[in-house]
């Protein structure tokens, strides 16, 4: 691991102390400040900000621009595809990076300035196709501006990840714990992003502040979206600024270059590594694909789902579809909440239960709150209303279960990868490697789930139900997979004795 230059110009011994030349430097000498990682870790909150508006706004958006319900799902391709190249390939850049700025600032500002001119040109997309000749009933140029902007945002967040949790990596060094609570430091702000994106979301009056995003081609649902965006510029621009300026780090060098197998691996490594996996970890790779079967739908049509189903609108008609994407961003922003919460217990669970049957249980969890949501699409489609606002107690309801499902999200985010990780370690595959594994086991449901929810859910009817019950089913699956055929380790079962 690398050596910041905080940590070099620290290490000298001090004469002044009465050090012997020559004597090796303390350990807490060589430690950079917890509130410099944690300055470092604050550009998570940018990110993830601008995530959660990618969430929440541009599957309705992208309707609302003329794309069938049956087609919106296929502009999400690029997330999973990219992931399985730039994510590597910056990761093996950046580690051998030259720049006297250090090894990972540079990708940082670079996916940070693509991530400013990816928003502006979704946010504007709308205007630069009505100067190309769109109309209200045709908005071609607007969709392929769209588009464009859309895959450069994917891959501008694929770009920037990665360097940060390997800065946070290399300013630690191999200081175990303090990389963790680096980490910690990371996933806080994630959290707190979330949170602010969600609530951001749930606005659709920012318009009103900024008066200037409404145009002639730019209505109120479009120029909502691009003041959130500019909001979005200002979070990232900010946290980008306070992240980097934090602390100094190191060029690479032959004896920066760590270790060969820690590197994020390429997809013609991830197949080699295959054939020596054991069954163990096949099982969590199987229960990983189950489970992100049923995620990826709730991720792509969760709003809209809150903007049909339970506003009964639709994208261009009346304000109804509108007032349920703000509800549904509100619902998500609860979602964050529990997220965080239970994220400080999931180790207690794990030791106390063990790993593979705290995960079947909140997959579970995962599959009844799809249930839930089926039942109260059911019960929303069999009452007449009078006017645009549905019952408040079905809007109670579906809340509750877009809140009750960050816990198993939670769940989602960290046990998978510390079961992986503790299974690959033994074969001595690296760190690395094993990420890349469990990477593609959660690429492939989502290129599944993007080419085929659409049509899926045109097949019957149109509505998001379809893709959901499937989404169910596939959790529930996962779920007793998990429980039935994840053992607990030794250590597992060391840790519940005490």
């Amino acid at each position: 691991m690398p050596v910041p230059e905080l940590e070099r110009r620290t290490s000298t011994p001090s004469k002044h102390r009465g050090s012997q030349r020559g004597a090796a430097p303390s350990p807490r000498q060589n430690r950079v400040r917890l509130r410099t990682l944690f300055r470092v870790a604050s550009v998570g909150c940018g990110i993830q900000f601008g995530w959660a508006l990618q969430l929440s706004l541009l599957t309705p958006y992208v309707q609302q621009l003329g794309i069938p319900h049956a087609f919106a799902s296929i502009i999400w391709l690029c997330g999973p595809l990219s992931g399985l190249v730039v994510q590597p390939l910056v990761g093996h850049l950046s580690d051998r990076c030259t720049s006297r700025f250090g090894r990972r600032r540079p990708f940082i500002l670079a996916g940070a300035v693509a991530i400013v001119v990816s928003v502006l040109i979704i946010g504007h997309s709308a205007d630069v196709g009505w100067l190309l000749g769109d109309t209200s009933q045709k908005r071609t140029g607007a969709v392929v501006v769209f588009v464009i902007g859309f895959w450069l945002l994917d891959v501008a967040n694929n770009m920037i990840q990665g360097p940060c949790r390997a800065l946070l990596a290399d300013l630690t060094g191999k200081d175990h714990r303090r990389t963790r609570i680096a980490l910690a430091y990371f996933s806080l702000f994630m959290a707190v992003g979330n949170v602010l994106g969600f609530a951001t979301g749930s606005v659709n009056s920012w318009y009103k502040i900024f008066p200037f995003t409404r145009t002639s081609g730019c209505n109120i649902s479009c120029a909502n979206l691009k003041a959130a965006f500019l909001i979005d510029i200002i979070f990232i621009l900010a946290t980008t600024f306070l992240s980097l300026s934090a602390a100094d780090e190191q060029s690479f060098s032959e004896e920066t270059s760590g270790d060969s197998q820690e590197h994020e691996a390429f997809l013609w490594e991830l197949f080699g590594t295959f054939r020596s996996l054991p069954g163990s970890v096949w099982i969590i790779l199987f229960v990983t694909v189950l489970t992100w079967i049923g995620w990826f739908p709730f991720f792509l049509f969760d709003t809209d789902w809150m903007g049909r189903e339970i506003y009964g609108g639709d994208p261009n008609e009346g304000t109804s579809y509108n007032a349920g994407v703000s509800m549904g961003s509100l619902g998500l922003m609860l979602n964050s909440v529990l997220l965080g919460i239970t994220s400080v217990f999931i180790e207690k669970l794990c030791r106390k239960l063990g790993a593979g049957f705290t995960w079947g249980v909140s997959n579970i969890l995962m599959s009844l709150c799809f249930l839930a949501m089926l039942i109260i699409t059911a019960v929303r489609s069999h009452l007449t209303i009078d006017g645009n606002q549905p019952p408040d107690g079905i809007v109670a309801a579906a809340l509750i279960a877009f809140a009750l499902l960050g816990i198993p999200l939670a769940i989602t985010y960290s046990v998978p990868y510390a079961l992986v990780a503790t299974r690959v370690e033994r074969l001595g595959l690296g760190q690395g490697l094993s990420m890349g594994v469990l990477n593609l086991a959660i690429v492939v449901p989502q290129v599944i789930v993007s080419l085929g929810s659409g049509p899926w859910d045109q097949l019957f009817g149109g509505g998001n139900s379809p893709a959901f019950a499937v989404a169910s089913i596939s959790a529930f699956a996962a779920g007793l997979v998990a429980i039935l055929a994840i053992p607990r380790t030794r250590m597992e079962k060391s840790r519940s004795r005490h």
